[in-house]
């Protein structure tokens, strides 16, 4: 059975920082690419940060470049999302998946497994 589990979430002030976990099971999960998404209220869901199989190949929306960092522990089967400088705009819900490919994608028809989301709300 595939569990893909979101943590970290919450409420915090505009300039702060939160950090997501996101642990799997149910796949081996170093052979799969992990992202993030999100979705804010009346709005699409879109992409934030992927990784390939490894450390170092990650790649971040335009919007998030340069606050956001995305990384790995194969060992402890769990994908991170270090968020800082965060704006009002962030606000969302956020959503971890796994792709089975080499390297992480923006577009989420590529993968398939997906947690529930978690909710991130972000103060002015």
């Amino acid at each position: 059975q595939v569990t893909v589990i979101e943590s970290g979430g919450g409420l915090v002030q505009a300039g702060g920082s939160l950090t997501l976990s996101c642990e799997v099971s149910g796949f081996t999960f170093s052979t799969y690419s992990m992202g993030w998404f999100r979705q804010a209220p009346r709005k699409e869901r879109e992409f934030v940060a992927a990784i390939g199989r490894t450390e170092g190949s990650a790649t971040y929306a335009y919007s998030v470049k340069g606050r956001f960092t995305i990384s790995r522990d194969n060992a402890k089967n769990t994908v991170y999302l270090q968020m800082n400088s965060l704006k009002p705009g962030d606000t969302a819900v956020y959503y971890c998946a796994a792709d089975n490919l080499p390297t992480g994608s923006w577009y989420e028809a590529e993968y398939d497994y997906w947690g529930a989301g978690i909710q991130v709300t972000v103060s002015s």
